[in-house]
């Protein structure tokens, strides 16, 4: 990875002071933390990543452990391999281990209660990273970005891809009807209701107009989740899509894709089945995280848009969060009211996101330093 994504600033440690108080209960619900005033050199953070496959993952554990490190806390990094056991296995040890504080990105939302007891038990802090922990009392805080507005501008890209709407979002020539096929997450992943509730508020009124069809007839979360994110998964789902309902001609339009693996799998299946010829382009296809393999498909034309999250700026957060927890302060929430987990409103801060065609590669991408020119080129990070 580039330095740019796995460097989390040392600022991270200074922003903590001054954060007003949030809504929410104190660490492990006692309000006590075992930590609180111990030097940063002498307390060690745990941090819990779902997978080493994504390059997305990769990236978040390398920026929050070095955001720690810069602080001058010690880390204990996992990553579980999208294996719910093994994360579980993990978050234990660093329970038993004697971990201050927890940074958690769950695989599934509601495997890590009795986890998180533990933790609540030792005083230990917990920072839900970006997928909210559900069911349990002791999640202490939550970092993420807006996700329902994620959903929108999702909704919103594929709109614009199609023409139905200008890069103003106002209405654009085409008129459709268009051919759509919708797209989602894993349904153990809390986020993916937000995209999928944002994507769909968006795309309904073209879809009760006409302007938009649904050949499948797959229209519930339900029929388009996509186990685990998993690529593989979204290409067999697409394969029979366009076996079962794209015969004797009838062309596909558009895809809702929530995350850009899983665009590369439909993108796979299309090409398998003709797609991509100056006589029959791809289809318009959204996606998310602005993975580097799909940054270039969007600048070679394959790839129709990208959701940006800053994750490094999310990286930072969970430091400055965390921080707080271990001196005694409440980290400062600008959402206390969204985020229920089925037992509380866990306190969140959120972060904002971008929509990204291949005109905004350049500005938002390559002019941040979260990739170079050389990278984008490549389609893969240095």
């Amino acid at each position: 990875m580039s330095s740019s994504r796995t460097m989390a600033t040392a600022a991270a440690a200074a922003l903590v002071l001054g954060l007003s108080a949030c809504g929410g209960e104190g660490a492990g619900s006692s309000g006590e933390v075992a930590a609180e005033g111990a030097a940063p050199e002498d307390l060690t953070i745990g941090v819990a990543m779902p997978t080493e496959i994504s390059e997305r993952w990769i990236a978040d554990g390398e920026a929050v452990s070095s955001g720690l490190e810069e602080a001058g806390y010690q880390v204990d990094l996992q990553f579980a391999g999208d294996d719910i056991p093994t994360q579980q296995q993990q978050v234990d040890q660093m329970i038993t281990q004697g971990a201050d504080a927890l940074i958690i990105a769950a695989i599934d939302g509601t495997a890590l209660s009795g986890q998180l007891d533990a933790a609540a038990a030792a005083g230990i802090p917990v920072v839900s990273y970006d997928r909210l922990i559900r069911d349990s009392e002791s999640v202490d805080f939550y970092v993420t970005f807006d996700n329902y507005n994620v959903g929108v501008q999702q909704g919103t890209a594929l709109l614009q891809g199609l023409g139905v709407l200008d890069e103003a979002g106002e209405p654009g020539q085409a008129e459709g009807p268009f051919n759509i096929e919708l797209f989602a997450g894993s349904l153990d992943d809390n986020n993916a209701g937000f995209f999928w509730q944002g994507a769909i508020d968006t795309l309904q009124p073209f879809l009760d107009d006409g302007t938009l069809v649904v050949p499948s007839g797959q229209t519930s979360i339900e029929q388009a989740a996509t186990l685990r994110w998993d690529q593989g998964t979204a290409q067999r789902r697409m394969e029979d899509l366009l076996t079962s309902s794209y015969s004797g001609g009838t062309r596909v339009d558009g895809v809702l894709s929530p995350y850009d693996g899983i665009s590369r799998g439909i993108i796979t299946a299309l090409q398998n089945r003709g797609y991509g010829g100056a006589d029959n382009p791809v289809p318009v296809i959204t996606g998310q995280d602005a993975e580097i393999a799909s940054v270039k498909l969007i600048a070679d034309g394959v790839q129709s848009s990208t959701i940006f999250k800053d994750t490094r700026k999310l990286a930072d957060q969970a430091v400055v969060s965390t921080q707080a927890f271990l001196e005694g302060e409440e980290p400062e929430a600008n959402d206390t009211e969204t985020y229920d987990n089925g037992v509380k409103v866990v306190p969140s801060y959120l972060l904002e996101s971008d929509i990204v065609f291949a005109d905004d590669i350049e500005p938002l991408l390559v002019e941040s330093d979260y990739y170079t020119a050389e990278e984008v080129a490549a389609g893969q990070a240095g």
